[in-house]
């Protein structure tokens, strides 16, 4: 992946971290800004994402953004706002991180 390839994913990875917690707001306490603000994130990080898909391949773009957006997402809600997941779901988790890696991995060898 090239240095601009990076770039964007993670300048996406941010846009989507911060639209989620934005989603987040929202649901504790709506309103029409933080709606608006929400959706005007989502929409610059698919902005962003369609570039990644140009350059990298959509199989690439998206498998890496789910698996980063995954874990970070969730950092920030079990530390920040305070989630607690079962064992059920943090295995889930553990499943889905393996999961994407292998698939990444797997187009990568072909």
């Amino acid at each position: 992946m090239t240095f601009a390839a990076s770039l964007q994913l993670a300048l996406s990875t941010a846009t989507f971290l911060l639209a989620a917690t934005c989603a987040k707001y929202w649901a504790l306490g709506p309103s029409t800004l933080k709606l608006v603000l929400t959706i005007a994130l989502y929409s610059v990080g698919n902005l962003i994402m369609l570039r990644l898909v140009r350059e990298v391949g959509m199989s690439s773009a998206f498998s890496l953004s789910a698996v980063i957006q995954l874990i970070a997402v969730n950092v920030i809600a079990l530390t920040y706002f305070g989630e607690k997941l079962t064992i059920i779901q943090s295995s889930g988790m553990v499943l889905a991180i393996l999961a994407v890696i292998l698939i990444t991995f797997g187009s990568a060898s072909e």
